[in-house]
């Protein structure tokens, strides 16, 4: 999208100011342009920066691109494909012209803070300032990488986090460590070893969905099931995080077969001393939590199917767990890493968010925002893009796009309220 010309902005108006042109920002947009609310999106860099700086090269999305988009517009893509990063930058590029998006790039909001007078907000930005009625911070979850304080900065591996993992080559000779085993470390590790790395992966408690089953992606089935629409998440399993890959196609993640290809299999990362990384005994734990989700899920497929009177093709095959593989069987508790000749440890780790921006009294003791449904307690603060805003496909474009339109909705109705005039026709 070409970007549009900076300028300095001095105390200048606006109902509502967006902060982020990712899919939050821009799904808002739609949503408060189609209700007539006057508005402004800030983007610190560019529309989908996180899809064209944070990803590796081979990327693409993990649900299909009939599922993945706007109910507005299609990707260019064929359905059923998964669109590469490339891809679904060009996308929201589109979709932010289709919209007339009002998305000014390389602005930063420095802090936002309400005014004097408490009738809004006052936001002081890289380029000036400017007042709103409404803030919707647009930021999404993927702020800040996280890696763990496990191996020093000074010991002689080289330490990535996944956002700064392109492709192999950019990493020296030798042995990978992945540490996560969601779906960019799974997919990261895959990717080592096809091009014939020597790859240890650490494993930690996760759920493993079949990319499809009985000719239906997963993500029908997560929505026929309605799993997509769950409002909590169970605090049971909030640390569990989702294997799933549309690369090469698309394709069940199965930890046992990366292990049969020659992948070595550990447990959880613990500690570091004296160049000897320490793991976790919960390997064969976690991989057996796993396979249970996987075949839960197939169980509840059929009985849907069932239940139905479906005619869906069968697929046995598909609840095969395979025989342990020998790092299952005698788990690897120590690695010394130059012993190991690992030279290389990409934490795929997750990220945390940053609200210090926000002087307002909307968070919690962790520094979480206090939300329902993106509306906080503070008229005018909202949030958009968190995981489980409002259910379990918040994350999601689709998702996304809907908790945009009841925050869009919730903004149009205080306007109701706010510009009544008793008496006045």
């Amino acid at each position: 999208m070409k970007q549009i010309k900076l300028h300095k902005m001095t105390a200048e108006k606006t109902d509502t100011l967006v902060i982020g042109a990712g899919q939050a920002g821009l799904a808002a947009s739609e949503h408060l342009r189609n209700n007539g609310v006057e508005h402004i999106v800030l983007e610190k860099d560019r529309i989908a920066e996180k899809w064209r700086t944070g990803r590796w090269d081979s990327l693409v999305a993990n649900g299909p691109a009939w599922h993945d988009a706007f109910p507005t517009m299609d990707f260019k893509t064929h359905p059923d494909a998964f669109a590469s990063k490339d891809e679904v930058t060009e996308y929201f590029e589109d979709f932010a012209k289709q919209i007339n998006a009002p998305v000014r790039c390389g602005i930063e909001v420095l802090k936002a803070e309400k005014k004097n007078d408490g009738a809004g907000f006052v936001i002081s930005t890289s380029e000036g300032s400017l007042e709103a009625a409404n803030i919707i911070s647009a930021t999404g979850p993927f702020q800040h990488p996280v890696i763990p304080p496990v191996i020093p900065g000074d010991a002689s591996i080289h330490q990535i986090h996944s956002n700064s993992y392109f492709n192999p080559q950019q990493l020296p000779d030798g042995a990978v460590l992945v540490v996560g085993s969601g779906s960019s470390g799974s997919q990261i590790a895959d990717e080592l070893l096809q091009v014939g790395r020597e790859v240890y992966l650490s494993v930690g408690p996760h759920e493993r969905p079949p990319r499809s089953y009985r000719g239906r992606d997963f993500v029908w089935w997560l929505g026929v099931l309605g799993k997509w629409d769950l409002a909590t998440v169970d605090p049971d399993t909030a640390h569990v995080t989702i294997a799933v890959s549309g690369a090469n196609g698309g394709k069940t993640i199965d930890f046992r077969e990366f292990a049969a290809r020659g992948m070595q299999l550990v447990g959880m990362t613990q500690q570091y001393e004296n160049g000897v990384l320490n793991f976790s005994d919960d390997l064969a734990g976690n991989v057996a939590y796993g396979d249970a989700s996987l075949l839960n899920m197939l169980a509840e497929a059929d009985e849907y199917i069932q239940r139905n009177g479906l005619d869906f093709p069968m697929e046995e095959e598909a609840k095969i767990i395979t025989d342990d593989p020998e790092c299952l069987v005698k788990p690897i508790r120590q690695l010394n890493l130059q012993e190991s000749g690992i030279n290389s440890v990409i934490w795929a780790t997750g990220y945390r968010s940053d609200f210090d921006w926000l002087k307002a009294d909307v968070f919690d003791a962790d520094g979480k925002p206090v939300h329902q449904r993106g509306v906080t307690e503070e008229p005018g603060i909202y949030f958009l893009g968190l995981p489980w805003l409002s259910r379990r496909g918040s994350s999601f474009i689709w998702g996304v796009w809907h908790d945009a339109k009841y925050i869009a909705d919730h903004i149009t109705t205080q306007q109701r309220y706010r510009f009544y005039k008793r008496g006045v026709e």
